[in-house]
C-alpha cells in the first residue's frame, strides 16, 4: 500500500484513538458502502443527471408531524436553492414580499393587490432563480432573483440561516453565473408560513408548496448548467462519477458526493494536504488527496 495513504488507513482502523487531526473517525451513521469488484465505482450521485437527484430526494422520506431536521435543511439548500423556474404568477417587489399560509389556498386577490401596491419584481412567465432559503421557527423565506429585502446577493444562494451553532454556508465557485441584470433587493420574496412549526420535508415537497407561484418543470437544474461551463474532461469525469487529478473540491463533490472521512496533514515541505476518504477499510476505499485547492493524487485500496 503506498506510503501516502498508510497513515489515513491506520487512523481509520484506530477510530477510538484520540487523534485531533482526524474528523469523524467513528463509523458513519448511514450504512457502509459495499464497493463492487470492478474498477468503476458507481456509488455516487451524478450531478449531471437530474433523474438521479430526484431519486435521491424521494428516498429522503419526510415526516410532516416532525419539525424540520438540520439534515433536511441542508438537503433543501442543495436541491432547491439555486434552481431555476418559470413564474406562474406576478410577484411583488419590496421587503414585505408575499405571505402564504401553507395548507390554505392561494388568495389571488391579495397577491394582485400586493403587486399593484409595490410593483411587480417578477412577471408571470419570467424565468427566475431561487437565490436564498432562510429557515425560521414558523417560516421558510424564499428569495427570488436576489429577493426583495435588499440584503442578499445572488452568490449567496447557498446561504442557510439555521440558528444555533451552525456555520453559514456559501458557495465558493467562481464559475457561477446569476440571472442577467440581477441586483440584490430587486427581486421578490415569498414567506411560507406554518401555524405550529416548519415540518420536515423533501425538496420535491417544498417545490410542490411553491407550485402556485413557480413551475419547475422543463427547467434545467442549476447544477447541470454549472457542469456545462466546465472543461470537457472535467464534465466527462463528473458524468462518469469518478474523481480526476486537477479537480477542485466542488467538482469532486459533484462527482462523488461528500467524503466519509477527511484527514488533514502537512507534507515534508510544509504544504497543507487533505485526504478525502470514500468507503471504510477493509472494504474497497478511495483516497482523494488535495494539495492546496486541487486534487493531486487518487488511489484505491485494495487495487
Amino acid at each position: 500500500m503506498p506510503n501516502w495513504y498508510a497513515i489515513p488507513v491506520a487512523l481509520l482502523l484506530l477510530a477510538d484513538a484520540d487523534v485531533p487531526r482526524v474528523n469523524s473517525l467513528r463509523p458513519p451513521e448511514r450504512p457502509l458502502v459495499n464497493f463492487p469488484s470492478d474498477e468503476e465505482i458507481p456509488i455516487f450521485p451524478s450531478a449531471g443527471d437530474s433523474s438521479d437527484n430526484s431519486q435521491t430526494q424521494s428516498k429522503a422520506a419526510s415526516t410532516p408531524n416532525q419539525p424540520m431536521q438540520e439534515s433536511s435543511k441542508l438537503t433543501l439548500v442543495r436541491f432547491v436553492s439555486g434552481e431555476f423556474a418559470k413564474a406562474v404568477k406576478s410577484l411583488p417587489a419590496g421587503k414585505e414580499g408575499f405571505n402564504l399560509t401553507v395548507g390554505k389556498p392561494l388568495d389571488t386577490q391579495l397577491l394582485d393587490r400586493a403587486v399593484a401596491t409595490h410593483g411587480a419584481a417578477v412577471n408571470s412567465g419570467d424565468n427566475v432563480q431561487i437565490t436564498g432559503l432562510e429557515f425560521r421557527a414558523h417560516q421558510i423565506v424564499v428569495d427570488l432573483n436576489g429577493g426583495g429585502r435588499g440584503k442578499h446577493h445572488w452568490r449567496d444562494h447557498l446561504q442557510i440561516s439555521m440558528g444555533g451553532p451552525y456555520p453559514t454556508m456559501q458557495s465558493a465557485s467562481s464559475q457561477e453565473t446569476g440571472p442577467p441584470g440581477l441586483q440584490p433587493g430587486m427581486g421578490s420574496t415569498i414567506f411560507l408560513e406554518w401555524n405550529k412549526f416548519v415540518p420536515d420535508m423533501t425538496p420535491d415537497e417544498l417545490k410542490k408548496i411553491l407550485s402556485p407561484f413557480l413551475n419547475f418543470q422543463n427547467e434545467r437544474s442549476a447544477s447541470v448548467q454549472w457542469i456545462d461551463t466546465l472543461p470537457p474532461e472535467m464534465k466527462k469525469a463528473i458524468q462518469e462519477r469518478r474523481p480526476l487529478v486537477g479537480m477542485d473540491r466542488e467538482e469532486v463533490i459533484a462527482a462523488m458526493g461528500k467524503p466519509d472521512h477527511k484527514v488533514r496533514e502537512r507534507d515534508s515541505e510544509g504544504n497543507d494536504i487533505e485526504d478525502w476518504i470514500y468507503g471504510q477499510p477493509p472494504s474497497k476505499t478511495v483516497f482523494v488527496r488535495f494539495t492546496g485547492d486541487h486534487v493531486t493524487r487518487i488511489e484505491q485500496f485494495p487495487q
